[in-house]
């Protein structure tokens, strides 16, 4: 970063200029909220009962969004300071190569954990609506084009491959304001049915008022984090957006955020009043099979992930298309495989993240041991990585500010090292504390 100009403004680098940004604030609004409104919110009942309650839980959360927004608007910043379009190209560039291959790494198991997640949640959904919809009792062996197998297979070929086919993540916006419909409904449904309790339900649920232990409080953070999966997405939208300047990519945080911890809080609070500590993992598997209204919420959940899907591979194709550029392939190639952006390359590299992601999803017995591993790196993303290069970048803020030593800018600088000394500790514990338990818990 010292072979960067001293003479030229660290907010005047311009970013890469492959495309006109075309996303509007409130496109960028829809696709991190949908990036967000995961398989996650199916969890965030069973993250309540966890926690030990809601008070607790509620707190948690809280705590969580304010390192979340600030992540968010670190990452836009470093996005603009660094000229870079993808996540792993700011860590690559304000942290040195090393850095940045191993956020490409993890980056890249992060974001695949994620789609066989959200792979394992649409099955889990056909195979109960299956079970409501064909006639005899759930135990009987179901006929082959019930079986999630099929099922799964058939929807990846004709849906999710097509949806995940285009080039810029600007096209998600149009999927991600139904994919929220559907999200929202579903937090309608779990309130609804609190009030209503039909037959069937838990009508005098055990409530937990008090977490066990202090240790069963953090082992909500990967729940939460994986709840509120949207800083992968965060340069790519931010870089795709007409007005990237620092206040429009805030208030869009915010609002992105703020409307899903509202739907989460939702979900997660009268499902744990209506089921108490008897919550499975999956809220809607806790529900009757045979309720229209239940089984309605199970198909608009499923378009809900489905329309998810598409931004996540989205994000893990770019970092492959990235080692492409750098392979011989992207140098010395046909001119046709020398773009990885291009029909040659974007496709076979799509077609490969769908077919291994559904593979390992058709082999993963419980959604709840994918959800802890993914969490935890969740957490590496969400408070580690973008308040460690924030500290780069503070650095070199101050290099080119040099001339303008002011008390306010002394006093201004040493709060946001704090804060980023203070992001990346907290994130350190939360990923290493989750990860131990994520790990004993799968053995």
């Amino acid at each position: 970063m010292e072979r960067q100009p001293q003479s030229r403004g660290l907010l005047e680098k311009p970013l890469p200029a492959a495309a006109a940004p075309t996303l509007s604030s409130m496109g960028a609004v829809f696709i991190l909220l949908k990036s967000a409104l995961g398989a996650g919110l199916l969890n965030f009942t069973w993250a309540f009962h966890k926690a030990g309650g809601v008070v607790p839980a509620f707190l948690v959360e809280v705590v969580s969004l304010v390192f979340l927004v600030s992540g968010l608007v670190i990452l836009g910043y470093a996005a603009s300071i660094s000229g870079q379009a993808t996540y792993q190209s700011v860590v690559r560039g304000l942290c040195g190569p090393a850095l940045g291959k191993l956020c490409e790494a993890c980056f890249l198991t992060n974001l695949f954990m994620i789609s066989v997640a959200f792979l394992r949640v649409i099955g889990d959904q056909l195979e109960k609506l299956c079970d409501s919809l064909l006639p005899g009792a759930p135990p009987a062996p179901r006929p082959w084009f019930a079986d999630q197998r099929f099922t799964l297979t058939l929807l990846c070929a004709l849906l999710i491959l097509p949806l995940s086919a285009p080039r810029e993540i600007a096209f998600q916006k149009h999927t991600s304001i139904l994919g929220t419909l559907a999200a929202c409904y579903l937090a309608l449904v779990v309130t609804v049915q609190y009030y209503v309790q039909p037959q069937g339900l838990i009508h005098e649920p055990h409530l937990s008022v008090s977490p066990s232990s202090w240790t069963s409080v953090f082992s909500v953070f990967p729940t939460i984090c994986f709840g509120f999966q949207c800083h992968e997405a965060a340069v790519s939208v931010y870089c795709s957006m007409r007005d990237q300047s620092l206040s429009r990519w805030a208030l869009v945080s915010v609002l992105s955020l703020l409307a899903c911890c509202l739907i989460y809080s939702l979900t997660g609070v009268y499902g744990f009043l209506t089921f108490g500590t008897e919550v499975s993992a999956d809220v809607l598997m806790s529900y009757p099979g045979n309720d229209v209204v239940i089984v309605v919420a199970r198909v608009l959940f499923a378009v809900s992930v489905i329309t998810v899907y598409p931004i996540v591979l989205f994000l893990g194709r770019s970092v492959m298309q990235d080692f492409w550029k750098r392979s011989c392939w992207g140098t010395w190639g046909p001119r046709a495989l020398a773009d990885p952006s291009g029909p040659w390359v974007r496709m076979p590299l799509t077609i490969l993240w769908v077919a291994m992601t559904l593979a390992t999803a058709l082999f993963v017995p419980d959604l709840s041991e994918i959800v802890g591993v993914t969490g935890s790196l969740s957490s590496f993303f969400i408070f580690i990585f973008p308040d460690h290069h924030f500290l780069h970048v503070l650095a070199l803020f101050a290099q080119s500010q040099a001339l303008k030593l002011t008390l306010t800018f002394w006093l201004s600088r040493c709060c946001l090292e704090v804060w980023g000394v203070v992001s990346v500790l907290v994130g350190t514990f939360i990923f290493g504390q989750s990860t131990v338990a994520a790990v004993l818990e799968l053995f």
